[in-house]
């Protein structure tokens, strides 16, 4: 049974593990208005607003794709859709700016668009900022309309603050509301640990269970295969999986310990204080309808060879903690992907946190992307690149890649032909020459092995160029170079 409060109103019901929200909203509830488009988390014609209370007793909401999230993952939470904006009849700004900036034509998109405009209305109301290019990019990059061209969309966003600001009272009245969660037992298909210890329960008791987190990979299973979960378990509710602490391991590293059911949005701040190229990433990683929901434990553990995160982390020298059955384990994330989605995990298991080191004074991270769009897409080929420069020559040589093999992995031949040199030249030419033993890629969809083989030796490429150059490019603007060739 899910129970949760839909545009104000408490609402209970029943789905099978495998319903996603738009399913439960469209079908079960008849509340129409939020549409599918793709049913994978592309297009935002899904787009809905997931509201939960924050530190501060004010309900906080998030944009989410309605067709791979969870239903059962409403329980105890706030779910507003097109339908519960207006006030009477009395238009909400993001509505109203939509209409005086004719932004809508076939309509289909419209309510996925104005759920993303709410979102950054709510967002802008609580927290008033500048509404930078960067952010109203990132605010709607996951909505796409095929009708307007986008400028009376954009128009609209920039506008909505000039609109009377009226909201539905229920709004306001959310926090005061207490809707918690209630725990569910063993004996449900889909189940909501609250503590570490009830998810290691949960893990003992239905080892072959799938574990969910942000559900925009796995739930891909169910929108595009049909296929059906016998059970599932929810990670997202367990508190020691949603911390970040500072840590120090034994070899004497400090850095954080992110836990698994972290989501990007959560990271970002983190990673643009500490490593900018790796939080320019994440803007290139889904829209921020996927940012609000994935996790980086999630990307981790789906063990995809093109998966963003990974070669950035094996960059770093990451390392995991694993939780089971049997207690917790530590290992580094080098000796986790095995063989294509095979890793180390052992039956019943499950990523606890991921460690993220924190960068020494003199270490450079570079991370470039080659995608067949620039926004929301797959890699084809995914370089991270850390190292030091010291008295001349490059030290702790760190090269991954993503797209290159069955498993995100390091390129071991072409460190070595770093590791100890000068950036020069010669020393690149023979790198280059090196990674030519270390990957031998496929051809697929994304890329032939061709474009693989040379694409990965041009990062190098453009590695030695960035550093001939001092690092005078900031990493988003080798980004935007390194993607425009």
């Amino acid at each position: 049974m899910i129970d949760f409060m839909l545009n104000g109103q408490p609402c209970r019901s029943e789905a099978s593990p495998e319903t996603s929200v738009l399913e439960l909203l469209r079908e079960t509830l008849g509340v129409t208005g939020t549409k599918e488009g793709c049913a994978s988390g592309d297009c935002g014609a899904c787009t809905v607003a997931i509201g939960e209370p924050g530190p501060d007793g004010e309900m906080r909401y998030h944009s989410a794709n309605a067709c791979i999230t969870p239903a059962h993952q409403l329980n105890g939470r706030y779910l507003v859709t097109v339908e519960g904006l207006a006030h009477g009849d009395a238009l909400h700004p993001a509505q109203a700016a939509m209409v005086a900036c004719h932004g809508s034509q076939c309509g289909f998109c419209t309510p996925g668009i104005v759920m993303s405009l709410f979102t950054l209305h709510e967002q802008q109301r609580q927290a008033p900022a500048p509404l930078t290019p960067q952010r109203l990019e990132a605010a709607l990059g996951g909505n796409l309309c095929r009708c307007t061209g986008y400028r009376p969309i954009r128009d609209a966003a920039l506008s909505m603050n000039q609109h009377p600001e009226n909201r539905p009272l229920w709004l306001d009245a959310a926090a005061e509301t207490k809707n918690e969660a209630k725990a569910a037992d063993n004996d449900t298909a889909f189940l909501q640990p609250t503590t570490l210890a009830a998810l290691t329960d949960c893990l003992k008791r239905h080892p072959k269970a799938r574990l969910v987190a942000g559900a925009t990979d796995l739930w891909l299973e169910s929108t595009q295969r049909l296929a059906r979960f016998e059970r599932v378990i929810d990670v997202t509710r367990v508190a020691e999986l949603n911390a970040i602490d500072e840590a120090t391991l034994e070899d004497g590293r400090s850095g954080w310990w992110i836990g698994a059911a972290v989501t990007y949005s959560r990271l970002e701040p983190l990673l643009e204080e500490h490593y900018d190229a790796f939080a320019h990433l994440l803007h290139r990683l889904g829209s921020q309808q996927v940012r609000n929901r994935g996790t980086l434990g999630g990307n981790v553990a789906n063990a995809s060879p093109i998966g963003d995160t990974p070669p950035v982390l094996l960059a770093l020298g990451s390392r995991l903690r694993l939780v089971g059955p049997e207690g917790e384990r530590e290992l580094p994330l080098d000796d986790f992907f095995l063989d294509y989605k095979r890793t180390a995990l052992r039956e019943g298991e499950a990523i606890r946190a991921i460690f993220l080191p924190r960068p020494e004074a003199d270490q450079t991270l570079k991370v470039w992307k080659l995608s067949k769009r620039r926004e929301d897409d797959i890699s084809a080929v995914l370089g991270a690149f850390a190292y030091r420069l010291k008295n001349g020559v490059m030290r702790d040589v760190r090269l991954a890649y993503g797209g290159m093999a069955a498993i995100p992995k390091r390129a071991a031949n072409a460190e070595a032909a770093l590791e100890g040199k000068a950036p020069d030249l010669a020393t690149f030419q023979a790198a280059r020459e090196a990674l030519s033993n270390d990957f031998q890629p496929m051809s697929d969809v994304r890329g032939s092995a061709h474009y693989r083989r040379l694409s990965a030796a041009n990062l190098l490429e453009r590695l030695r160029l960035v550093i001939a150059q001092a690092d005078t490019d900031s990493p988003r603007e080798v980004m935007l170079h390194a993607y425009a060739h």
